[in-house]
């Protein structure tokens, strides 16, 4: 028996539409379990990318300068490649 997974879906009368693939075999039987998503769970439109932002939520001018001194951090740390 393989493990149990939880997948986010939407019901269109008796169709469930999965957000994502199962990488199971079409016609493979398989037993679901419906819990509504409850208005608590639910995030507003943009809600999510703020929330996985952290602390640079509300500074992406930071978030830019910390994403340029790596990139130049790891050109300098590069050897040159020889043609």
């Amino acid at each position: 028996m393989t493990h149990a997974r939880v997948l986010r879906a939407t019901v269109h009368g008796t169709t469930i539409e999965l957000e994502q693939e199962l990488g199971l075999p079409d016609g493979q039987q398989v037993t679901v379990t419906i819990q509504p998503v409850s208005e608590e769970e639910r995030l507003a439109p943009g809600d999510g990318i703020r929330l996985s932002a952290g602390a640079w939520a509300d500074d992406p001018e930071g978030l830019d300068e910390f994403l340029e001194r790596n990139r130049q951090q790891r050109q300098m740390d590069r050897p040159e490649i020889e043609p």
